[in-house]
């Protein structure tokens, strides 16, 4: 069966065609998302890897219809949940939407809890209004989940406002805020970047562990290349606001085809590296995303650009592995070089 067939027969719980996305400012328009497509099984961990301004966050802000307009406005595309067209619904579908079907978890949790509500009264608001659970209800479930994610003392806890919370708590209380009505898919949005290393694999494994539980989809958006490799199936590789290579982890981390993801894996540490083995670093800056190039976005800091890549932007194509495609007109010839 293929992609399109699965899609259209509904197997896939997110599928995303063509998704455009602008922001019109007063220095010009922002080419922040380009016409991206994938898709997303039930129960899939998805890794989006990239630079900072790739595009990770306004795409996920974008499936979640939540790109402030002014200035910034959805232009094009599908994103296809469960049978429906978020881009279509009502904005009270949307809303019913969020939370209940698709949570989001942001990266500093202080920005998206309210300090002058408690913990409890923020997780049983969602509860109320998705479960139409009572107050005893809703209290009893909201101690759970702190619970679940955690948190010692989690009745006492509910009563806590944010700022009593150690970084670390904070995002378990998102997490249990995101968890709270069983969504089907839950977005993270770089949810450790902000926590040191320790508490960051704490967050890491409470993720899969849930994950395995409750048997949720999960993105996990990040530029740590790292934590994909510990915890996701599929990666989207993102550069440009654009798709540049897509397929298994194990595939593209063991044999990554697109130039960017060969200098972004070139500059992680390896155990199994030879001693004296010198990491890479990707030369020259991402472009400016009010003047793309015409061509191909990193055309500018690839060492096997020519004539064609200057030319016209590459489409996203299969290459001679499984579930892997990439978005290159040279990739062939890299892949021989690379061998």
């Amino acid at each position: 069966m293929t992609d399109h067939e699965m899609g259209r027969n509904g197997d896939y719980l997110l599928d995303l065609k063509n998704l455009v996305t602008r922001f019109y400012t007063d220095d010009g328009t922002v080419y922040a998302v380009n016409g991206i497509s994938y898709n997303l099984r039930p129960g899939e961990t998805l890794g989006v890897v990239g630079e900072s301004g790739c595009g990770k966050t306004v795409h996920a802000l974008s499936i979640m219809r939540l790109i402030p307009s002014p200035p910034g406005k959805i232009e094009g595309g599908e994103v296809m949940f469960q049978g429906r067209d978020l881009l279509k619904i009502s904005n009270r579908d949307m809303r019913r939407v969020r939370g209940a079907e698709i949570a989001m978890i942001f990266q500093d949790p202080m920005t998206s809890l309210n300090p002058v509500h408690t913990i409890g009264f923020q997780i049983m608001e969602a509860l109320k209004l998705h479960q139409g659970m009572g107050d005893k209800a809703a209290r009893d479930r909201a101690a759970e989940l702190l619970e679940l994610v955690g948190i010692a003392d989690a009745r006492q806890n509910l009563d806590d406002y944010p700022h009593q919370f150690s970084g670390g708590m904070r995002q378990r209380a998102m997490i249990a805020m995101g968890l709270s009505c069983n969504p089907e898919l839950l977005i993270a949005d770089e949810p450790t970047t902000a926590l040191d290393v320790t508490i960051q694999a704490q967050i890491i494994d409470l993720v899969k562990r849930l994950q395995e539980r409750l048997g949720m989809a999960v993105m996990w958006i990040t530029h740590d290349l790292g934590v994909v490799a510990g915890m996701a199936e599929t990666v989207n590789v993102m550069y440009a606001g654009y798709i540049v290579e897509r397929g298994p982890v194990k595939t593209i981390y063991g044999k990554p085809r697109h130039p960017y993801t060969i200098g972004l894996l070139g500059s992680l540490p390896r155990l199994d590296a030879a001693p004296g083995t010198e990491l890479l670093s990707v030369p020259g800056l991402p472009p400016d995303l009010l003047e793309l190039p015409t061509g191909c976005p990193f055309v500018d800091r690839c060492a096997y650009a020519d004539d064609q890549c200057v030319e016209a932007v590459p489409q996203l194509e299969p290459t001679d592995e499984k579930d892997r495609t990439v978005a290159c007109w040279r990739w062939e010839y890299v892949a021989e070089r690379k061998a």
